[in-house]
């Protein structure tokens, strides 16, 4: 006799869109922000229940902070600028997932993106970019979203039009 078939659905993983309407819920939550502690010389973060299995952070950027040239790897993610404003510089092109260790980059691949608070954006796998917070002065706060929890960071370095891995990052080297 064979076991009774589960009557649980099965959950759809989070989409772009799912995880950047969770960032905005979160990002538009008074109570959340304040909770953030702030650091004038680092970043600080907090990390949040995400929907569906996902990774989600509140994030402090001082004035001036950022992030450097990286990826999620095979995570989709949505961010949303919660308070200051936010600079994403993005790269418009498909790279190579594997195999490579620098590039050059043809003319026009460059993005750029200013993120007031409310304002966010989603993304799909292997988006290369950078997150600025250009205030000389004031703290930005953010909300990020990822699904699949980051198996890795790819982070690069860049000079000019020319684009090379430095680093992957493992959970492990987080904790």
């Amino acid at each position: 006799m064979s076991a009774p078939a589960s009557s649980a659905p099965a959950v759809a993983p989070p989409t772009e869109a799912g995880l950047l309407d969770f960032a905005r819920r979160a990002a538009a939550d008074p109570a959340l922000i304040a909770s953030l502690p702030l650091d004038p010389h680092g970043r600080t973060w907090v990390r949040l229940e995400g929907p569906g299995g996902s990774e989600a952070w509140l994030i402090g950027w001082p004035p001036g902070s950022g992030t450097g040239w990286h990826d999620h790897a095979d995570s989709v993610g949505a961010f949303v600028t919660a308070s200051g404003e936010l600079t994403e510089h993005s790269l418009a092109a498909r790279l190579p997932t594997e195999g490579w260790t620098s590039l050059e980059l043809t003319a026009g691949v460059d993005r750029e993106r200013r993120l007031a608070a409310g304002q966010g954006r989603a993304f799909g796998r292997h988006h290369v970019h950078e997150v600025l917070n250009e205030s000389p002065v004031r703290h930005a706060i953010s909300v990020h979203a990822y699904y699949p929890p980051l198996p890795r960071i790819r982070r690069y370095s860049r000079t000019k039009q020319v684009l090379r891995l430095e680093q992957v990052e493992r959970p492990e080297d987080w904790q």
